[in-house]
């Protein structure tokens, strides 16, 4: 799984050199954003099952032609699938805390997503609308520190932005 500190050992690496001054400032940036991030991590894991309904039920309201019969949405089976996926990309948030990098998107989220969306013929709109409720729906105090809210916000704009 990629972090910071694997990421920049692995580039000093394939370059054949030792991390760089730079490289080393980028892992002491992402240790000092660690306490953040892990705050984040702890509030969205407590409220998971939560965050992901409310996205669920906000991007529903806003395509309910997906209802429709013949629609991605229109039995009982893909809506519930369709709140596992939204659960999935939260939960992968939430490692992604963690870790203090992009790795557990980028290897578990988003290798692959595009042409699995396109082969079943998902449109990926709605996904969309739920991460960026999501994301609008926090606030700081109430929620988390402004900057555990910032480093939540950052790794879902990374996800709506991979859909997009």
């Amino acid at each position: 799984m990629k972090s910071v500190i694997t990421t920049v050992i692995s580039a000093a690496d394939a370059a054949g050199r030792f991390p760089s001054s730079s490289d080393l400032e980028s892992v002491q940036g992402s240790i000092q954003r660690a306490a953040a991030r892990l705050e984040a991590a702890e509030k969205l894991g407590g409220n998971l099952d939560a965050v992901a309904e409310e996205a669920y039920n906000a991007c529903i309201s806003k395509y309910s032609y997906l209802n429709n019969p013949g629609e991605a949405h229109s039995t009982p089976v893909f809506q519930q699938k369709c709140l596992r996926d939204i659960k999935h990309y939260m939960r992968l948030i939430n490692y992604c805390l963690v870790v203090g990098g992009t790795g557990p998107l980028d290897e578990w989220g988003i290798a692959g997503q595009r042409e699995v969306y396109r082969a079943l013929s998902l449109p990926t709109a709605p996904y969309i609308e739920a991460l960026t409720f999501a994301r609008n729906r926090g606030c700081a105090p109430r929620d988390m520190s402004a900057q555990a809210l910032t480093e939540y916000t950052a790794l879902l704009d990374y996800a709506i932005n991979s859909l997009s």
